[in-house]
């Protein structure tokens, strides 16, 4: 049983977090804290003044809400947010919180996972801690 599990969210593709939330509800130890870590991609500058003004506070805002919504269904949940690339940000964040277990959901591997990695795998290579991951 773990102690510190993170579970990864998110919101970009079309499958629910709820099989990720059950897996990490298992595996807690008694009284173990699970976070749920929504990663933002960082927005290119470029694309910022096409943006209506207060359009990435209201989208924070909104992803908040979501998290803290299905942190309410797990016991010990809590919720983070972070900014970047979401491979190093899960892997800092896991490394930073001293998590013990990361749970992640996996979506099928397209062609440029192949060429360019998925966060999944990268997650896998690289995590400090046990990873469990689904399909």
């Amino acid at each position: 049983m773990y102690r510190n599990i993170l579970v990864p969210i998110a919101f970009d593709h079309d499958r629910s977090p709820d099989a990720a939330l059950a897996v990490a509800a298992k595996l807690a130890a008694k009284g173990a804290r699970v976070t749920l870590l929504h990663v933002m991609e960082e927005v290119p500058g470029y694309a910022i003044g096409y943006m209506p003004e207060g359009y990435l506070e209201k989208l924070s805002e909104a992803v908040k809400a979501e998290l803290t919504a299905l942190a309410a269904k797990v016991a010990g949940g809590e919720v983070a947010l972070t900014r970047g690339a979401a491979g190093p940000e899960i892997l800092a964040w896991a490394r930073d919180n001293e998590a013990d277990c990361i749970v992640l959901a996996s979506h099928r591997p397209g062609i440029t996972d192949y060429f360019l990695g998925s966060t999944a795998s990268r997650v896998v290579r690289h995590a400090k801690c046990a990873v469990h991951v689904l399909r």
